[in-house]
């Protein structure tokens, strides 16, 4: 699913079949369809705030684990 989740935020969005070959092996179909839904969904909301610089609100703090960013990537 994070395979799938990385190619569905990339630009131009590419997911080969092989990668829902995978997941067929694992999920109905239907549930790959509310998977991928979900994963649009959070892309979409990701893409969304950080258009209008939504910053997160402190719910979470200290409840997560930050990755660290790759050299070479601007937010």
């Amino acid at each position: 699913m994070l395979e799938c989740a990385d190619a569905m935020t990339q630009t131009p969005v590419s997911v080969p079949e092989t990668v829902f070959a995978k997941l067929r092996e694992k999920f109905a179909e239907a549930q790959l369809v509310e998977l991928t839904a979900t994963l649009a969904w959070e892309n979409y909301r990701a893409r969304f705030d950080h258009a209008f610089g939504v910053e997160a609100e402190g719910f979470s703090e200290g409840n997560y684990c930050a990755l660290p960013v790759k050299a070479g990537i601007r937010s």
